[in-house]
């Protein structure tokens, strides 16, 4: 029987590379991928040993390090789903991930192990282990002794590989569940979209804690067998200083402009590479042109989230369009307006797909996966998108209430959940506003009891206690009412256009 784990196709290429290089970090250290695999062959000995099965959930909130990634590779290897948690989360946010997925495992920073061990106690994990940003800690001290050598559980195609949370509009985060498959079928798809090679050299400043980073440009290093040159954060001088070592880069709109405002990028710094691609956020039109002006090089946008992947792509060898995000990749897509029927080319609609990518379902959410997909398997993405009359797919706008700051989902729900509950706040709406770095900044619109004096920097100051750093308001009105229709609805586009100051 054939076995489908995802990391059986990474170890075909691991072993074909052997002693060449695998990560290189700009510090001059590197690891081989002979080390890569030794390494997470003694991880996946150690978890197994802790008594996790095939199944389990592995929840990890580490810093970017080479020895985060080589313990997602072990998770994989030991059949573990594993469930990777944004470094900016705080401790409300995580309580509710590890009492919803049930993780026989938690690795944390280690500074963060006393604050998270009444938690995890309360929510059943059986072992936590720490791993700090400079990839040390209780998992690599327990793993050093145990074998290198680790048969890879056989998984098949539908069993899971890893859970993205991803927030929802009614405050209550969903855990997308993603397949071998699904992960594996969209890391083939890519390579083979974007010419892949085994001589490429990836550029990696992303953070791996979600689909862009993990998914999307390692599964494709990894597939290709490419070396990746490692940062540990986007840092404009320091990813301008490797561009010359690398062929592919893979950001987020805020690392482009933020590119751009160096006067070191320029062509001879390009020289080297062969595709930089954009994603997780729009990409405005003046920095796909900036962009092309000062490298000679063209972005190209792609589309995708958590359940599926990547959906769309600019071609590789073609026309990249400014604001588009290309044609559908191994998906069956359509476009479908309010009445449920498919619309024409050149009407706005909602994107609705199938195909191997697309995720399994909702953790522990029946019903809401049912809500999800249509009868005939087809899910219901929640983007508006248009066809152009040249066959390009361009989103304009989202059904749901999402805010995209930073590549960073924030739904405005979570945020207004907590705002509700601060003394003095009687009511609040939160929206996203145009912003020039970040792509949209979070905006709260609030109405006080008048039993508390509130000023916005205890509002923000509230915010900032509770939620990561992205979700906090980097603006806050205070009104006397919230603008509502006859229903008594709020009137979102209201208050987006006072946050613009267009009212």
């Amino acid at each position: 029987m054939e076995n489908n784990n995802l990391y059986a196709l990474f170890d075909t290429k691991f072993t074909a590379r052997g002693d060449q290089t695998a990560f290189e970090l700009p510090s001059g250290k590197s690891y081989s991928f002979s080390e890569i695999s030794a390494a997470s062959g003694r991880f996946a000995n150690f978890l197994t040993e802790t008594g996790a099965k095939p199944g389990d959930r592995v929840a990890v909130q580490v810093h970017k390090t080479v020895e985060a990634v080589i313990l997602y590779l072990a998770c994989l290897r030991a059949g573990l789903v594993y469930l990777p948690l944004n470094t900016a989360y705080k401790s409300a946010e995580i309580e509710y991930f590890l009492t919803d997925a049930s993780p026989s495992i938690l690795v944390c920073d280690p500074k963060d192990e006393q604050p998270l061990s009444a938690i995890a106690s309360e929510a059943g994990v059986d072992t936590i282990l720490t791993l700090d940003k400079a990839g040390l800690g209780s998992l690599i001290e327990k793993a050093e002794s145990y074998p290198e050598y680790f048969e890879t559980v056989s998984r098949a195609s539908d069993d899971l590989a890893a859970i993205l949370y991803t927030s929802g509009t009614t405050g209550r985060s969903k855990g997308a569940m993603l397949t071998h498959n699904n992960l594996s079928s969209n890391a083939k798809t890519l390579v083979k979209g974007w010419a892949f090679e085994q001589k490429d050299v990836l550029l990696h400043a992303l953070p791996i804690f979600h689909v862009h980073g993990l998914f999307v440009a390692l599964h494709c290093a990894f597939l290709s067998g490419n070396k990746v040159i490692f940062l540990d954060k986007f840092d404009a001088d320091t990813v301008i200083e490797q561009l010359p070592k690398a062929s592919v880069f893979m950001g987020v709109p805020t690392f482009y402009t933020r590119l751009l405002d160096s006067e070191k990028l320029n062509k001879q710094s390009c020289k080297n590479m062969r595709l930089f691609t954009a994603g997780s956020a729009p990409l405005l039109e003046e920095t796909f042109n900036d962009f092309t002006r000062k490298t000679g090089h063209v972005i190209l946008e792609r589309y995708g989230m958590s359940e599926a992947g990547m959906i769309t792509s600019n071609p590789y060898a073609g026309d990249r369009i400014a604001g588009s995000v290309g044609f559908p990749l191994d998906n069956d897509v359509r476009v479908v307006g309010e009445d449920g029927k498919v619309v024409a080319d050149g009407e706005i609609g909602i994107l609705e797909i199938k195909g191997p990518n697309v995720f399994k379902g909702y953790w522990q959410m029946p019903e809401k996966t049912a809500s999800e997909f249509r009868d005939d398997g087809y899910f219901i993405t929640g983007d508006m998108i248009r066809k152009d009359d040249r066959g390009y797919y361009r989103i304009v706008g989202r059904s749901k209430d999402l805010i995209i700051s930073g590549g960073y989902n924030v739904y405005p729900k979570e945020i207004e959940s907590y705002l509700d509950e601060m003394p003095g706040i009687l009511e609040s709406a939160v929206v996203g506003r145009p912003h020039p770095d970040f792509g949209e900044a979070v905006v709260a619109f609030v109405i006080t009891d008048g039993t508390e004096r509130i000023v916005e920097a205890d509002v923000v100051d509230f915010v900032k206690n509770k939620l990561a750093n992205f979700k906090v308001p980097k603006q806050v009105f205070f009104l006397s009412e919230l603008p509502r229709n006859t229903m008594g609805k709020v009137q979102k586009n209201e208050l987006r256009n006072l946050a613009e100051g267009r009212s």
